[in-house]
């Protein structure tokens, strides 16, 4: 049985630990809302610029372009936006759980994200690149990432590329998800949601009739690269809104069971204590008892 001392070595300890995880839970939360607000504020401008895609595509008839090449999927390439940082949840575990689930000898890696990195090194598979993302992520940084994925497909090293991320939907849920980047497939309107929010009923089928100068061939065959390096920045966005709310949570649940522990193991300290003053005092009756 713990003495008094080990009961309340242990409940400084926790204490101690409460305090990080109460420290960690605020900055958390300070910066979930900023990266929640940039998620939500990205959907917007991908909703128009499927729906600009969509009427281009129905009037640049014929028109064909290496980033639209459907071929037979020999070997693909996988980018996976994870965390450089875990005490998240399972929000890592369930990312990657997703990202194993491909061939290793068919498959090769692009990861943003040191949580995923270690993963494809650990397992043993093919990793093609690493990049870094700042808690506010940058263009410049998912253009990068973009790129490298795009010079794979144009040069035929792969066939097909997806994007492996987590999407955010509240504070409370956040749920893994597959999307294909490369081949682009056909752009409608109604797939104006980025990362499964689809477009508002008004704007599925536009009424807007739009003039494109010089073809409506050459503004898609220039829109293309940047719908797609939009689309990798809006998914680390998510990503980064994910992780974030993940952590707040994880880190709430923390200190909140820290201090249950605390108050079970003051319980414990009192009742030991009480024991041992009881203890004391009928050894001191019994003492003075005998003594006549």
């Amino acid at each position: 049985m713990p003495s008094t001392r080990d009961i309340r070595r242990r409940i400084r300890s926790i204490k101690n630990t409460a305090q990080i995880t109460k420290a960690m839970q605020m900055v958390a939360s300070s910066k979930m809302r900023r990266a929640q607000l940039a998620a939500l504020a990205g959907r917007p401008y991908a909703t128009l610029m499927n729906e600009v895609l969509a009427a281009v595509t129905e009037g640049a008839g014929d028109f064909t372009h290496p980033l639209l090449e459907k071929r037979a999927v020999r070997k693909r390439a996988i980018i996976v936006i994870s965390t450089d940082k875990g005490l998240c949840g399972a929000l890592n575990s369930n990312l990657l759980r997703e990202a194993a689930r491909f061939d290793k000898n068919t498959t090769v890696y692009i990861c943003a994200g040191k949580k995923g990195a270690q993963m494809i090194a650990r397992t043993q598979r093919q990793l093609g690149a690493e990049f870094t993302y700042k808690d506010a992520p940058q263009f410049v940084e998912a253009r990068a990432i973009s790129k490298f994925a795009q010079e794979l497909f144009l040069k035929g090293d792969v066939d097909r590329v997806d994007v492996v991320y987590t999407q955010f939907i509240n504070t409370l849920s956040q749920k893994p998800d597959i999307r294909r980047l490369l081949p682009i497939g056909e752009i409608t309107a109604v797939e104006a949601g980025v990362a499964g929010h689809s477009a508002p009923a008004a704007m599925k089928k536009s009424e807007i009739e739009y003039l494109f100068e010089p073809s409506a061939g050459g503004v898609l065959g220039g829109l293309l690269p940047h719908y797609l390096n939009f689309q990798v920045f809006q998914f680390l966005l998510e990503a980064k809104a994910s992780e974030h709310s993940a952590r707040m949570v994880a880190m709430k649940s923390a200190t909140d069971n820290a201090k249950q522990i605390i108050k079970d193991l003051t319980l414990e300290y009192n009742k030991l204590r009480q024991a041992n003053i009881t203890k004391e005092l009928l050894e001191i009756t019994s003492a003075a008892m005998a003594m006549g």
